[in-house]
């Protein structure tokens, strides 16, 4: 059993993940910031910690993660203003890690999106450019630290019911990716020490999820 913390709690990929490491033996603890979003996450069997991760500095996450196995990135701000995004998706990303390591949590799973890098692509002028960067940066921070991470670049989102089968890669073509195959893939890479320091882009597919994160 492992004690997790999931950022970003009341997230669609964080609600369907939580019962799932609950069922598995593990004791979550899923932070949010609205306190109306408690019994949300609470009748996942996960407790609910109310947390500012945004305007959190690093001293003050690392307390709140102190004492945990992994930790599980899964906040966004679900496409706000440029300056919002940079503070969620990069800034506090990137505090979050540096609290892991300060607090002794190396496990640190990010949640990223198929694509993201310097050749993402997205021009200055779309909107969705400062969440590209934003995720851009926050992962080559994670690379770059000691933590034992695995950074998770599912496709579009979609509220399809899980199949558990992916297939990885990038793809030219369609990347519709199930929220409930998301949440299964995090579960199982956090069982799976062979996916630490790795990217694993992927889309629904053909090849169960436990043989596909294998590479």
């Amino acid at each position: 059993m492992s004690d997790i913390l999931i950022i970003g709690g009341h997230g669609k990929v964080a609600l369907r993940l939580a019962p799932l490491l609950v069922q598995a033996g593990h004791q979550v603890t899923s932070v949010i910031r609205n306190p109306d979003h408690g019994a949300d996450v609470e009748a996942t069997g996960a407790t609910a910690l109310l947390f500012d991760i945004e305007s959190a500095d690093t001293a003050a996450i690392a307390d709140i993660i102190r004492g945990q196995d992994a930790l599980v990135w899964s906040a966004g701000a679900g496409g706000g203003s440029p300056e919002r995004t940079y503070a969620v998706d990069r800034d506090a990303a990137i505090r979050s890690m540096e609290a892991a390591h300060a607090a002794g949590v190396p496990r640190y799973v990010m949640v990223s999106y198929i694509g993201a890098g310097p050749d993402h692509g997205v021009p200055r002028d779309n909107p969705f450019f400062a969440y590209a960067d934003a995720k851009t940066a926050a992962d080559a921070h994670l690379r770059g630290s000691e933590l034992d991470y695995t950074i998770l670049g599912p496709g579009t989102l979609t509220v399809e019911p899980p199949s558990g089968r992916i297939d990885v890669g990038r793809f030219s073509d369609g990347t519709n990716t199930s929220r409930d195959n998301v949440a299964q893939v995090i579960a199982a890479v956090l069982e799976e020490p062979a996916t630490i320091g790795r990217t694993i882009d992927f889309r629904d597919g053909q090849t169960p999820i436990e043989q596909a994160i294998l590479g």
